[in-house]
């Protein structure tokens, strides 16, 4: 798995990227039924609200995904550590993840699937640093970590 660091930082890229024109097309939508409630002269104020909050829920999103697409930017696929850290994939006697951004579980070409997750989540702070061999303690259980790239 840590042979397709490539594959999976592309994966990771493209299901950003995605939710980025998703939420674009969303607000799009929204602005246009709002433009369209404002040319009415009897427009529900309900309504109108509702929309309000549904476009800052969306920019928010759209915020988030554009900071993950940031942060993707800074791993650099080709390099390959010893410790885990940022842009690390791991392998552990359970599952692969990748370090980089909060997206959950990204199914590759092979069948197999990888959970891309931050230096935020909790499995990171007990793995990170850590090296092939060592093991770590996460929810009560020992897990082996069986490779690091």
């Amino acid at each position: 798995m840590v042979s397709n660091k490539k594959e999976l930082y592309l994966n990771c890229l493209d299901t950003v990227n995605e939710q980025i024109e998703r939420y674009q097309k969303q607000m799009d939508q929204i602005k246009e039924s709002m433009e369209a409630n404002d040319i009415k002269t009897d427009y529900d104020e309900d309504n109108k609200g509702q929309l309000l909050s549904d476009f800052e829920k969306y920019a928010g999103r759209l915020s988030d995904s554009q900071k993950m697409k940031e942060s993707l930017s800074r791993i650099d696929p080709d390099h390959y550590s010893e410790a885990i850290n940022f842009g690390s994939v791991v392998e552990t006697s359970g599952n692969y993840y990748f370090v980089s951004v909060p997206i959950g579980e990204i199914a590759m070409e092979d069948g197999s699937s990888v959970y891309a997750i931050s230096t935020e989540a909790p499995i990171y702070k007990e793995m990170e640093g850590k090296k092939e061999g060592q093991t770590f303690k996460f929810n009560g259980e020992e897990v082996k970590i069986t490779a690091v790239g």
